[in-house]
């Protein structure tokens, strides 16, 4: 099988975790190919997630590595048993960016979610004319079949919290997001209301970062920090101009989490954030 041209994002983040595990173990990958009967090339494809890797293969490296982390083994043993086409957001490949696909399968296997919005909602906290009202606000603008599909498949990611045990989601959202009237006075009235509504849900948690807070707080671009089943596999997901950028590495999730610790200790209480997003619902 050839090596895949795009690997998705957790597929990358498997073939990542494996050369962690070989570079702690300071095991050249000349020596891993050995093991499995390969050479190099085939190592760094694996590690850079371009190829699939079975369950033995994970756990002769890990045996070889000396990891006794089992936990982690096993977490990445179920990751390497994954395929597409298995997951709904696998229908929109060829369709939608491929970072789409790697945010609903990110918010899909993580175990709590935590997220910080300065200037519009939560993804899965958006109601579909608010959805469809930021895509539209895209420079260039979008086609109209583009803009439906992404509204269509930000819809289908709250399924993330529609299941029987929903990961929680801890939510902060600036008082000026909240403020800020996305496709007019009804549709932020709506999508106001909706933000309401779903904080009442099993897990959600919604806090509103008021105006009159006077600590700076350094998250000023869409944070999403998305704990995996075992603290390794945890990914900090960052929106930019550029585009969606995935950051694992320990001295990064560190320090958002830290952000995001300061965020939630100088923001409203649950019952005086829903007050507040009542009272701005209320004067549209």
């Amino acid at each position: 099988m050839p090596p895949r041209d795009n690997p998705t994002a957790r597929q990358a983040r498997l073939g990542a975790e494996l050369r962690k595990l070989r570079e702690r173990a300071g095991k050249p990958a000349r020596e891993a190919g050995a093991l499995l009967g390969v050479d190099q090339a085939k190592i760094s494809n694996i590690e850079s997630g371009r190829i699939g890797v079975s369950e033995e293969r994970i756990r002769r490296l890990a045996a070889h590595y000396s990891c006794a982390d089992t936990a982690l083994i096993d977490a990445l043993c179920t990751m390497a048993r994954e395929h597409r086409g298995q997951h709904w957001w696998d229908e929109y490949r060829g369709i939608l960016a491929p970072a789409f696909l790697d945010i609903a399968e990110l918010e899909h296997h993580a175990v709590h979610l935590r997220s910080m919005q300065t200037l519009s909602m939560p993804g899965l906290l958006q109601t579909e004319e608010y959805a469809r009202a930021v895509f539209r606000g895209g420079i260039p603008p979008l086609p109209d079949d583009e803009i439906e599909a992404r509204v269509e498949h930000r819809m289908r990611r709250r399924s993330a919290l529609e299941r029987d045990n929903p990961p929680p989601f801890e939510v902060v959202i600036h008082e000026a997001a909240l403020r800020m009237r996305f496709g007019g006075r009804e549709v932020t009235r709506e999508q106001l209301e909706h933000l309401l509504e779903m904080s009442e849900w099993p897990g959600v948690t919604v806090r509103v970062l008021p105006f009159s807070n006077e600590q700076f707080i350094e998250v000023t671009q869409p944070l999403l920090y998305a704990a995996g089943v075992v603290p390794q596999l945890d990914t900090v997901q960052k929106d930019s101009p550029s585009g969606s950028h995935h950051l694992d590495a320990e001295a990064e999730l560190q320090k958002h989490q830290a952000l995001l610790d300061a965020a939630e200790s100088v923001s409203l209480d649950v019952g005086q954030s829903r007050q507040l997003i009542a009272d701005i619902a209320r004067e549209l």
